[in-house]
């Protein structure tokens, strides 16, 4: 069986959908591919829109939405469950599910199910269980793949006692006790998530503040945030030498000699480009040693004709920027005078308890650069309302 297209885009997360979308507004023949059952990605499916529609849930269980955030108590309604928990969640997946496949239908997208491996320059093999293999050629392939957790050393995520960002999702109950490693975005998150649910969270990071690609102020004031009104427990500049399981439990060793008894540990420390198998450096299309695909200004690999976009490239690692890269690299693979770069003051969003969003350089950044800046602060306890 063999097609050709315009277009063959692999992946069907926010950039995937989006630059086939743009593609197929200016005419081009466009082909999908989808390993996943589901379109949306990590996104729609383990990230972005699962853990910001479970944070809304854990506030309106704790109290903390109705009551606001200073002075609460922070217990949790007695007679809350999992289910509970999690049913506003897979309402909102499957709504987006609906989203997404009406948005690929109305730009008559076609969309193929199945594993994709790129064989050619413009040539992608589609494989599936037990159907023959589909030969999909095209004049340009943007790769749209995304990214996974990153796997702990030593021990197997389990999905019950050891979890990533995925597997979490899945948890049958919530647990009394959970050691949270790595102080990024999805760690911090997902700490004030179930710290709201009455969880005793401990944060364990390897490097010496949190988020540490925000201004060194804002990580600190979200460090004494979560230590005060959520009763996190943070702990940085120190490595995790050991994780081991102990019948219902686990036990996490650090390097200052402590160990961490918990629960639940929820492994967060870092992401890897899902480029494996894909076939991409077999053609020449460069990726660092996290799997994430090498590009150009334009989202170009060293392969002419192809092209990546979103989480498979590396930072920022946010939907909507994934979105706007994917229609970019879409314009100049076909030539179309309308997107031609990616802003470069990109909007950040960070949805912890408090939340934080930031747009521009950084403090740090500006020093490095040597540009002058001047400082503001203004803090909301001066807000009377």
């Amino acid at each position: 069986m063999s097609d050709h297209f315009d277009l063959i885009v692999i992946g069907a997360g926010p950039g995937g959908e989006k630059g086939a979308a743009q593609a197929a507004y200016f005419g081009k023949r466009v082909c999908i591919i989808e390993r996943a059952p589901k379109p949306g990605g990590a996104a729609v499916n383990t990230g972005t829109i699962p853990s910001k529609t479970l944070r809304e849930t854990a506030l309106y269980f704790s109290g903390l939405r109705q009551r606001g955030l200073y002075g609460v108590d922070l217990r949790v309604k007695h007679d809350i469950t999992i289910s509970d928990f999690m049913f506003r969640e897979r309402a909102v997946v499957e709504a987006s599910w609906s989203l997404i496949d009406e948005n690929l239908k109305r730009h008559h997208v076609t969309v193929v199910q199945g594993s994709a491996k790129v064989v050619g320059p413009k040539t992608v093999e589609v494989t599936r269980f037990g159907k023959d293999v589909r030969e999909i050629t095209g004049d340009a392939i943007l790769v749209a793949t995304g990214s996974h957790p990153q796997q702990p050393k030593g021990v197997a995520v389990d999905g019950t006692i050891i979890v990533d960002s995925d597997s979490l999702l899945t948890l049958q109950k919530i647990p009394g006790r959970m050691v949270v490693i790595g102080g990024g975005v999805i760690g911090c998150e997902y700490a004030c998530i179930f710290a709201a649910l009455g969880v005793k969270v401990t944060i364990v990071n390897s490097k010496a503040r949190l988020l540490a690609h925000l201004d060194a102020e804002v990580g600190e004031a979200l460090r004494r945030q979560i230590t005060a009104r959520l009763g996190i427990s943070v702990q940085v500049d120190v490595e995790v030498t050991e994780i081991a399981v102990e019948g219902e439990h686990a036990r996490v060793n650090l390097s200052d000699g402590s160990s961490i008894y918990s629960d639940v540990v929820l492994f967060s420390a870092g992401r890897v480009g899902n480029t494996e198998g894909l076939g991409l450096e077999e053609l020449g299309v460069k990726c660092n040693q996290r799997g994430y695909v090498q590009v150009d200004k334009n989202y170009r690999t060293a392969v002419p004709s192809i092209y990546a976009a979103g989480d498979v490239i590396g930072f920022p690692a946010l939907a909507s920027t994934a979105m706007e890269q994917a229609r970019v690299a879409v314009c100049h693979a076909f030539d179309l005078r309308y997107k031609q770069q990616v802003s470069p003051a990109l909007p950040y969003g960070v949805w912890t308890i408090p939340e934080i969003a930031t747009v521009g350089e950084s403090e740090d950044a500006l020093i490095t650069k040597g540009v002058a800046y001047e400082v503001g602060r203004s803090s909301y306890r001066s807000n009377p309302l």
